[in-house]
């Protein structure tokens, strides 16, 4: 996530750095659909035929650099941490890092929130959404992670009672993502949601982008969520049965913006420019007569 703002390092030659972390990246995830727990252990150690298997499979859906999946597999050793990025460049410093640290039970995936299904099935316990991309404008909503048709994605990827985590530094995607959690036909209940994530749920490692927005100001907003039993789905209506439905859902961020911007103390990464052309519209409005 957020890959255009990495700096790379000078001589950086991607493909060099892919090829020498390979053991750390899984090129073809799709093989593994249904078996990752035992299947991938022990990763690095030998054939993956090796007797044994991780307790549970976390999944850390737009790893970044890794930081928040190396800690996170360094605090567990014995579930495996599967960071999924569709940035080659996130790809190798994620894998970089896992080799680094070393750790046995990382592994990275070239991929997208859009084959979460084809990767998984039932077998995940948790997915981590770590300040993904807030995409305000209403034509993108569709793509935003917590989207309600990826929810639906994501139950059938995790297993009974498994878990969504989510995290951001924007208010208006926190609001947003509720809403979609908060539809009748949501195959997840809400555990909590908090605007003061750090202070009231400490436990989980931060991500390098936590501790950057935070030193700038910002607060963590997050929201966990548990899948429902499939036996209580069977009688849930299809997405979009009701009209009101579909529109609630195509919404911009702009719509959970306060009146008053200068109130904001805080302007969320990637809604900057929203922001600035919002005030300026307004502004621009006052000012003419005819408004």
């Amino acid at each position: 996530m957020h890959a255009l703002h990495l700096r790379l390092p000078k001589h950086f030659v991607l493909e060099e750095r892919l090829e020498h972390y390979a053991r750390a990246i899984e090129p073809t995830p799709r093989s593994w659909r249904g078996c990752w727990a035992g299947a991938c252990y022990p990763l690095g150690a030998g054939p993956r035929s090796a007797p044994g298997r991780f307790k549970r499979v976390h999944v850390d859906l737009g790893c970044g650099k890794g930081s928040f999946l190396v800690e996170a597999a360094q605090h567990a050793p014995d579930v495996l941490f599967v960071g999924i990025d569709n940035e080659p460049i996130c790809i190798a410093y994620a894998a970089q890092a896992i080799c680094e640290a070393p750790i046995s039970n990382a592994v990275v995936v070239p991929g997208s929130a859009n084959h979460i299904k084809a990767y998984f099935d039932h077998e995940v316990s948790s997915i981590y959404l770590n300040f993904p991309t807030p995409l305000p404008k209403a034509r993108d909503a569709a793509d935003r992670l917590t989207y309600y048709n990826r929810l639906l994605d994501y139950h059938e990827a995790l297993r009974e009672q498994g878990r969504i985590v989510f995290k951001t530094d924007s208010l208006p995607l926190w609001h947003w993502s509720l809403d979609q959690f908060r539809q009748p036909n949501c195959p997840f209940d809400i555990l909590w949601a908090s605007k003061d994530t750090r202070h009231e749920h400490p436990g989980d490692p931060e991500t390098g982008y936590e501790r950057k927005l935070t030193a700038k100001g910002a607060c963590v907003y997050g929201i966990c969520a548990q899948a429902k039993p499939y036996s209580a789905l069977s009688h849930m209506p299809q997405p979009y049965a009701h009209p009101k439905y579909e529109l609630n859902c195509h919404r911009s961020l702009v719509d959970y913006l306060p009146d008053d911007l200068s109130s904001l103390g805080y302007i969320p990464h990637g809604m900057e420019a929203t922001v600035t052309n919002l005030a300026n519209y307004r502004a621009k409005n006052r000012e003419s007569p005819h408004a």
